[in-house]
């Protein structure tokens, strides 16, 4: 199957946002879906504000840009997606909602359509389970920033054709993407390694070992990393990372991925990082 038209749940997140501008851009058509028309009409802005400062850098061409533009489409019924040949959901990582969503796509698409989940830690055989169509559900775990990260994590069930796996490998080298194949385990391959050190991270901060800048800093500086552990947090988000640390802690059972004291307060205080303009670092002073 030829995979033409793209549908995108949640395009309103700055994962979907990314999901969506590199689809576009390697010439696929979009469809983006938001509950809100005033976030969904922000969030294709912000797409078009991004391809505006990679054209203004030259990076690309500024009819690049208007043809890019000019394949995302904005809804906000789900309907509009039984058209699409793929349609990957970017919600967020609860399982309830997941399984909601999914059930309503398997009712509006037709038989044929690929349904993945962009899922960093849930069992994807779960979300699978609220359709009629498991063989065709995949999870293509996108990294961010999307159209910048080299990788994307295709996730095979049990339940998994190997057709679906396929048109996953195609779609993956369509956007210019390296890829690794993971068995549907909690937290896949690369959450499973990178969660346990950001909260390890955390953890030396919590307990006073060291500052902010000098966690940061022995990554940085000693194994080359391009940003630091605590920073890395800030820029995914921390409300992010606490969801993914509870559902590893809460399937695997692992006190190693039991979310620190620190990072659940720092949510509750609303200091989710960069979004919000504080988080381990302030983002309103910060240079």
């Amino acid at each position: 199957m030829e995979i033409k038209k793209i549908g995108i749940v949640a395009m309103t997140g700055f994962m979907g946002q990314g999901i969506a501008q590199l689809c576009a851009q390697v010439g696929y058509r979009v469809v983006g879906s938001s509950r809100s028309e005033q976030r969904l009409a922000a969030s294709i802005e912000a797409i078009d504000g991004r391809l505006a400062r990679s054209a203004a850098k030259g990076s690309i061409t500024d009819q690049e840009r208007k043809e890019t533009m000019a394949r995302i489409l904005g809804t906000t019924s789900l309907k509009d997606f039984a058209g699409c040949d793929l349609v990957i959901e970017s919600a967020v990582e609860i399982m309830d909602v997941k399984k909601r969503i999914f059930a309503e796509l398997d009712t509006l698409c037709p038989k044929e359509t690929i349904l993945a989940t962009n899922t960093s830690s849930l069992p994807v055989i779960e979300i699978a389970g609220a359709t009629g169509r498991m063989d065709r559900v995949i999870g293509l775990h996108f990294l961010t920033p999307v159209p910048q990260s080299r990788l994307l994590e295709i996730v095979k069930t049990i339940a998994t054709s190997d057709a679906t796996l396929e048109a996953g490998r195609i779609f993956t080298r369509s956007l210019a993407k390296e890829m690794i194949i993971s068995k549907d385990f909690p937290g896949f391959v690369f959450n499973r390694i990178s969660v346990a050190f950001l909260l390890t991270a955390v953890r030396v901060l919590e307990s006073g070992i060291a500052t902010r800048e000098e966690i940061d800093n022995s990554m940085k500086l000693g194994l080359d990393h391009p940003i630091g552990p605590l920073a890395l947090l800030d820029f995914g988000g921390n409300d992010v990372y606490l969801h993914i640390a509870n559902a590893l802690y809460e399937n695997l059972k692992d006190a190693t991925y039991a979310p620190p004291m620190l990072l659940k307060q720092m949510v509750a205080a609303g200091w989710l990082g960069r979004k919000t303009g504080k988080g381990f670092y302030d983002y309103a002073t910060r240079t």
